[in-house]
């Protein structure tokens, strides 16, 4: 028997050793709750995905608890579900064939096409998949399935992925009658020193095709708003077929400008401020057009660079192959290639002094 006084001292320590692993369990917990929040907020989803490994160990940790112990310290999974897991591992011991979990999965190609319905379709719900499957495709599937598919994949339900939508995605649904515009700036030579001339321009990106729409000095709210009606004219204006015109947050895009292009049905779409990469094709333009003709000239006034841009215009529509549109011309002009084949005498047409050049086949 323990003289009192040790007993004691053993029940303080013992007490002080409990109330530190308490305080350690509790913080471990709490990291865990921390950890899963993160978790569910990356994938986007209220399931997380275990792999066959994980559950084996979870179960085999989980089991050796008792039943209080384990509603206090299950975090991730529920203590319904280690027993669940458990059981199966158990009976996996005395099962010679190999079993698997719930209904078997749709086949791979039907899976695919579900996940290729819901990324095409931002605005299609799980219903809606599913009739196009039924319906329209003639594959017998459930809602419920779909809707497993796309967790399992981990893209989220309609609504969710509709306002996630990406510029990408943006460009690619309306390419058919999406233009976009810019200025670039040039340095020209004058008797007084140089002037930089600001160039106005609009391209069609589907086509690629590039109009001038202006160049200036110093452009102001009633020039943007002249050049706003030479574009949206009904006859002749180069944005007469357009819907959204794409352009950045320069001041001199005001709101006349804008109510302009919206009176003519054209809606301004603005890219986030510094992201030149959301609108690449007008930056394409810009970087050709300098590197291929503008930065091999010293420019002599307004009527040189004029000149020098209709030029290389003329040339960039109806003489340059472009590798964005599978090597084609934007324009083909009528006589200047021999649909028979091989035959017919090769010319070339060259402008600015030979800098660029168009080789082709007169036709018979």
């Amino acid at each position: 028997m323990l003289p009192a006084t040790l007993q004691f001292v053993i029940a303080m320590i013992a007490c002080a050793i409990n109330e530190r692993m308490q305080r350690k369990l509790d913080y471990t917990q709490e990291e865990v709750r921390v950890l899963k929040e993160i978790l569910l907020a990356l994938i986007g989803s209220r399931r997380i995905s275990f792999t066959a490994d994980q559950r084996r160990r979870l179960a085999v940790a989980g089991n050796a608890l008792s039943p209080e112990e384990r509603k206090k310290c299950c975090q991730v999974v529920r203590p319904g579900t280690i027993l669940g897991w458990f059981r199966q591992l158990a009976a996996r011991k005395y099962d010679s064939s190999k079993r698997k979990v719930g209904r078997p999965q749709k086949q791979r190609d039907i899976r695919k096409l579900v996940v290729e319905m819901a990324l095409a379709n931002l605005g299609w719900g799980y219903t809606k998949i599913r009739d196009a499957l039924r319906t329209g495709l003639k594959i017998e599937i459930g809602r419920t399935t779909v809707a497993n598919i796309l967790a399992k994949e981990g893209i989220e339900p309609a609504p969710e992925r509709e306002k996630k939508r990406t510029w990408k995605q943006f460009m690619k649904s309306h390419w058919e009658s999406l233009y976009a515009c810019d200025f670039f700036s040039v340095e020209a030579l004058c008797p007084f020193g140089t002037v930089r001339y600001m160039v106005f321009f609009v391209i069609e990106l589907k086509s690629r095709a590039v109009e001038i729409a202006g160049i200036a000095v110093d452009p102001g709210e009633e020039w943007m708003k002249q050049v706003a009606r030479n574009l949206t004219d009904p006859v002749g204006g180069f944005l007469r077929g357009a819907k959204y015109l794409i352009h950045d947050r320069d001041p001199l895009f005001t709101e006349g400008f804008v109510a302009i292009l919206e009176a003519a049905g054209v809606k301004s779409v603005k890219i986030p401020a510094q992201s030149p990469n959301c609108n690449p094709y007008a930056e394409r333009f810009v970087k050709t057009i300098k590197y291929e003709c503008l930065n091999r000239f010293v420019i002599f006034g307004e009527r040189h660079l004029r000149y020098l841009i209709k030029e290389f215009v003329e040339h960039y529509l109806t003489e340059r192959f472009h590798q964005g549109i599978g090597g084609q011309l934007i324009r083909n002009q009528p006589g200047s290639t021999n649909d028979n084949g091989t035959s017919g005498r090769i010319a070339c047409r060259s402008r600015l002094g030979g800098l660029l050049n168009y080789y082709h086949r007169e036709a018979a």
